[in-house]
């Protein structure tokens, strides 16, 4: 299994730093992820419900460490490039087809809304 597209979706909170869409071989994709900060640094969290009693409940995860690390380690990776450069993350592959961002240019931070939006675009990935 590879994590075929990683998309980021930086936001302005203080704790929560960017949502996160991944796709699994190009046929599977799990939105809502989010990169976290943390007390000991930044973290990925799993998409998550709030059940009736207040607690969260995953709806997606990792059922053990080992491809927990890799998936956390593939997106912060992803996330700290999307910041090298200034800007959202380009899903692999498609490094070439989007130019670097402008010297001085700032990277631009999505509202929660301008999120929803590109996670209802993206679901359709293979369609477009």
């Amino acid at each position: 299994m590879e994590i075929t597209d990683v998309r980021i979706f930086t936001v302005r909170d203080p704790r929560v730093r960017a949502y996160v869409s991944i796709v699994f071989d190009g046929c599977f994709m799990v939105n809502d992820l989010r990169i976290v900060e943390g007390k000991q640094g930044l973290f990925v969290s799993m998409p998550n419900r709030r059940r009736r009693n207040g607690d969260f409940k995953d709806i997606a995860h990792p059922l053990n460490q080992e491809t927990r690390r890799w998936i956390e380690q593939r997106v912060l990776d992803e996330f700290r490039r999307a910041a090298e450069a200034g800007g959202e993350a380009v899903p692999a592959g498609e490094e070439e087809a989007s130019p670097a961002p402008e010297a001085g240019e700032e990277q631009r931070e999505m509202s929660l809304e301008e999120v929803q939006e590109a996670h209802l675009r993206d679901s359709f990935w293979s369609l477009g």
